[in-house]
Formats: structure tokens, C-alpha cells, sequence
């Protein structure tokens, strides 16, 4: 395949082929390329303009910023593909610091071989995930490196939001006595991971929850502005995302192991795999750590969208000098939530 093949002629791009080193030259393979599957699935004016950047005028407000890389292996599993994560994991990050994320822009670096057939799967998904979102992706970059440089695809996305007047989330705002908020099951993206990359089978199929979380956060802000710490637990899982804010916080967090929604099958493939469900990647979930006072009806809040109605409360913070996160476990002892140690399942997001 070379930039003269006659089949890319107006743009049509060979399904068959696969990613060559002259895709990455910037000359007319690239152009196509970038064309005949960027351009005309992430279709917007911003991106149709051709431009290297993207100019808009910022609306009233504090901008945030947020950049992630995405290496998930396998790049397609059950409830997503590296195109999806990489648009909802951007969003999230934007809107954990209780933002409307505008726009994104995505960088790709595809390996030489790479089947054009699978990049455009991933493109497709992406531009569907951008849409359903409405955070239309504006601007990117591709590059290609040699067969064996690589491995396949990586992606790297950033996004760009806006905080209203009057909000102000971050991680060292938590304050004993607040309370935490879970919106939903744990560890669902990471065994779902696992299981596609180990070939397990479980007796239903255990489907990612990679989502955007940003149409929930403004449901949440919009009710109660003064929300003190929104994250999302995602690679190191709960256990090293809260063990991160009480570290910000200089608070310790103490939560009720038996209050943490989990999917049975979760639970079921962690026992049987050895793995602590507490360490485990998301990529639809987010804690909430908010005054005592606002918890109740944050927590209807969250249960009244299509992605919080597991929502619970899950613990609480209490002074601790040495903001320790510990755990008061379903058969009623106490242990200490530490940080991840190592690395349990690389290659998640």
C-alpha cells in the first residue's frame, strides 16, 4: 500500500490493508489517511477548518485542562475499545474538578502493520463516544512508528472544560466528619480486562463500565455547588484514589466494606483470581466527598441518573494526622487500605 495506490483516490481507504510508514510521512498517505477516517468520523467544523490548532472563545469561568495516555491491552474488550476509554477517561478527569468539558483533541500513534480495518473500529468508536457525550474532538496529530516499535496503538487524548462561578472541587478539601459517596459497582473495567486478556469465562460476561461521567457531575454540582473532592477511581482502583485524597487532605478515611457495591461476579472472579477488589481499575465510577449535611441529598442526586443508581454511602472522614485510609470489613474487624504496591494488572486504560 503507497500514497499512489489507486484505491485511495477520493479518500477510500483499503479495509484489507494495514497501517504503512508512509502514513506517518506527511505527505499524501497522511493526508488521506487523516481524511478519509479522522476527518470523516469526528466530522465538526473546528477539525473540518484543517487548521494544527483549534481556536474558540472561552466561556465565563475557570478553564481545566486534563491529558491521559491510553495502552490498554487488548485494545477491544467487553464494553468498550481503546477509542471509547479514551474519550470517556479525558471527560472524567475534566470533570472531576466539577467542569462541563467543551473539547477534545486526540493524538495517535499507530504501529506499521497495524490493520486499517481495526484503526477505523476504533475511530468510529470514538466519534460515537465523542458525540453521545456532545465534547466534540477538534483537533489531534498521527504519527507511525516501525513493526515492532510499538504495539498497535496508542492514543493520547486531552480535554478542555469549564468550572461555573462558585464551585470549587479538589482533592485537599475533604474535612473530618464528610461524608464519601460511591456512585456505583467496583471493579467491573479491570476484571473485564483481565478476562478478555486471560481468555476466562465467567457464567455471564463481566462488561466494562467505562462511561462519561460528566453529564452526572453537573446533576451533582447543580444541586449541591459546594461538593468538596470528586474523583475518579481508576487505575490503583478505590483503594489508592482515596488513600490520594487523604494525602491531599491530610484526613483519614474510613469506610464500611460492607457498604462498597460490588457485582457478584466481580466479587466471584476475584476470590477465584486472588485479587483485592479494592484495587481493581474503573472507568465509570467517581467518589464524592461532600459536608455531612449535603450527603443525603447528594445521594438522591445521584440515584436519580442513569449512571449513579447504585450510589451509596460508603465511609466517612475523621482526623488522622497520618491520613490513613482503613476499613471496617464485613465481618467486622478493621484493616488498613494501603497504597497499590506494585503493579496488579498493567496495561488497564
Amino acid at each position: 500500500m503507497t500514497a499512489h495506490d489507486a484505491r485511495f483516490v477520493g479518500g477510500a481507504i483499503p479495509l484489507s490493508g494495514s497501517v504503512d510508514m508512509m502514513h506517518g510521512s506527511g505527505g499524501r498517505a497522511t493526508a488521506e489517511l487523516v481524511q478519509a477516517l479522522f476527518v470523516r468520523h469526528f466530522d465538526n467544523p473546528m477539525l473540518r477548518a484543517g487548521n494544527d490548532q483549534a481556536a474558540f472563545q472561552p466561556p465565563a469561568g475557570r478553564l481545566v485542562i486534563s491529558t491521559d495516555g491510553h495502552v490498554v491491552s487488548p485494545i477491544f474488550f467487553p464494553g468498550g475499545d481503546i477509542g471509547s476509554l479514551a474519550v470517556h477517561g479525558t471527560i472524567n478527569d475534566v470533570a472531576m474538578a466539577g467542569a462541563r468539558p467543551l473539547y477534545l483533541s486526540a493524538a495517535f500513534i499507530l504501529e506499521q502493520g497495524f490493520p486499517l480495518a481495526d484503526l477505523e473500529r476504533i475511530v468510529v468508536s470514538m466519534a460515537a463516544a465523542s458525540r453521545l457525550a456532545g465534547v466534540p474532538i477538534v483537533t489531534g496529530d498521527t504519527k507511525v512508528v516501525e513493526r515492532g516499535k510499538g504495539d498497535g496503538v496508542f492514543i493520547t487524548t486531552t480535554g478542555v472544560g469549564v468550572v461555573p462561578e462558585g464551585v470549587d472541587v479538589s482533592g485537599d478539601k475533604a474535612r473530618p466528619g464528610d461524608v464519601i459517596l460511591l456512585n456505583g459497582s467496583i471493579g467491573d473495567h479491570g476484571i473485564a480486562i483481565l478476562s478478555k486478556r486471560e481468555n476466562l469465562a465467567f457464567e455471564t460476561e463481566i462488561v466494562s463500565d467505562s462511561a462519561a461521567l460528566h453529564g452526572l457531575v453537573a446533576d451533582m454540582v447543580a444541586a449541591v455547588p459546594g461538593i468538596r473532592v470528586l474523583r475518579d477511581p481508576t487505575r490503583g482502583g478505590l483503594a489508592s484514589t482515596l488513600n490520594e485524597v487523604a494525602q491531599q487532605s491530610r484526613v483519614g478515611l474510613r469506610l464500611d466494606e460492607a457498604a462498597i457495591p460490588m457485582k457478584a461476579d466481580v466479587r466471584a472472579a476475584c476470590e477465584l483470581l486472588g485479587l483485592d477488589p479494592l484495587y481493581i481499575a474503573n472507568e465509570g465510577k467517581l467518589i464524592a466527598i461532600c459536608a455531612p449535611a449535603d450527603a443525603d441529598r447528594l445521594l438522591a442526586v445521584m440515584r436519580a441518573h442513569p449512571l449513579g443508581q447504585e450510589a451509596a454511602k460508603i465511609g466517612e472522614a475523621v482526623a488522622d494526622d497520618l491520613a490513613f485510609v482503613q476499613m471496617r470489613t464485613a465481618f467486622g474487624g478493621e484493616r488498613i487500605v494501603d497504597w497499590l504496591a506494585g503493579e496488579q494488572l498493567p496495561r488497564i486504560c
